[in-house]
């Protein structure tokens, strides 16, 4: 190996190297028993984002409105999160996806299929709500929150 292949390894990261050493990883919820693409396929990351981004701004919106005459900036932010994080307790709890996931066409289920439980769409919303566990994720592209909760989103 010369030194241009050992520094495009170490580029590439671990994946790209035991895909050289014939480690099949297969497609992202195949451990799940998801399809590759289409209806019940993993949400990609890009439309998940992007749903979040809606249901901030919508949150945001929703708790400028109800505090526009306070003068603290900062407290709008902190309503709005704890908007966020009923909306997301409320919307995901009973029908399966916020606002944002709607239009994107997304929506949150139970790993074995079904529904999420009420119960179990509170806990991934507060864990949503605290940040960090989103950002932590298994090569499924399923979230910390979403993995405690025994949750995925999925393409509706």
């Amino acid at each position: 190996m010369d030194k241009r292949q050992a520094i495009g390894s170490w580029l590439s990261g671990p994946r790209a190297a035991a895909q050289d050493m014939g480690v099949d990883f297969g497609y992202r919820g195949e451990r799940l028993g998801l399809p590759e693409e289409g209806t019940g396929a993993i949400a990609p990351l890009g439309r998940r984002v992007a749903a979040l981004f809606i249901d901030w701004g919508l949150c945001m919106l929703i708790a400028y409105g109800l505090l526009a005459n306070q003068d603290d900036p900062a407290s709008i932010s902190n309503w709005t999160l704890l908007v966020f994080v009923i909306m997301a307790i409320l919307t995901v709890g009973t029908i399966g996806m916020t606002p944002g996931k709607r239009l994107l066409g997304l929506r949150v289920v139970a790993l074995g299929g079904g529904r999420l439980p009420f119960l179990r769409a509170a806990m991934r919303s507060v864990l949503l709500a605290l940040a960090i566990p989103p950002l932590i994720w298994d090569r499924d592209s399923r979230g910390l929150h979403d993995r405690l909760t025994h949750a995925v989103q999925v393409r509706a």
